[in-house]
């Protein structure tokens, strides 16, 4: 496996299209922030994440400035698959604790950031129905089957504006059992049935 070429200047980690300042470059500066990281390579840096909707809740980031995973290439499958085993080293550690690996699939923060997130979902940041679904549903992209469709098709399948809506805008629904709550507060409520078993 060919090693990608680094750099750990801070020109490598300036977004191309948005502004320093905007908001969804919020993870540019967490990079930066020996608080916020967990852990850093030549190719990655590991931080977590400032708002986390669960007890545990990390993010890879590359250091090669890609902006999102729809802007990930052929030539980026060493890059990816790498991100993929430091997730998967991460949660070794977390014996007692059941974690989902993957990608947003219309991430709202700029740069590729790939989410290692404890399934309790328990997290006063979990605040809304947007933010379940996103985890929840098809909307949250798999990072084992991103890494398939890259390394044998060449690319990754862009998953449509329609799919998009339909799964953000999904009845609320537990992703542990048949329970369909009414809303966010009565799921939180459920979830702690769940994590106090």
């Amino acid at each position: 496996m060919s090693k990608r070429k680094a750099t750990s200047s801070t020109s490598k980690l300036q977004p191309t299209t948005t502004k320093r300042g905007h908001w969804s470059a919020g993870l540019l500066k967490s990079m930066e922030d020996p608080e916020s990281k967990v852990e850093e390579d030549d190719q990655i840096i590991v931080i977590k994440d400032k708002y986390p909707k669960a007890q545990f809740h990390y993010l890879v980031l590359p250091k090669e400035n890609i902006l999102s995973i729809w802007k990930v290439k052929e030539d980026h499958q060493d890059l990816l698959t790498h991100m993929h085993n430091v997730a998967c080293d991460l949660v070794k550690n977390q014996a007692n604790h059941e974690f989902i690996i993957g990608y947003h699939a219309m991430p709202s923060m700029q740069r590729l950031h790939l989410h290692v997130i404890s399934t309790d979902f328990n997290s006063p940041c979990m605040k809304t129905k947007y933010h379940w679904n996103s985890f929840t549903t098809p909307f949250f992209l798999q990072s084992s089957d991103m890494c398939r469709q890259l390394r044998e098709e060449g690319e990754i399948k862009k998953v449509s504006p329609q799919k998009v809506e339909e799964y953000l805008n999904a009845k609320l629904k537990c992703h542990k059992c048949s329970t369909q709550p009414k809303n966010m507060p009565e799921l939180k409520r459920h979830l702690l049935t769940h994590i106090n078993k």
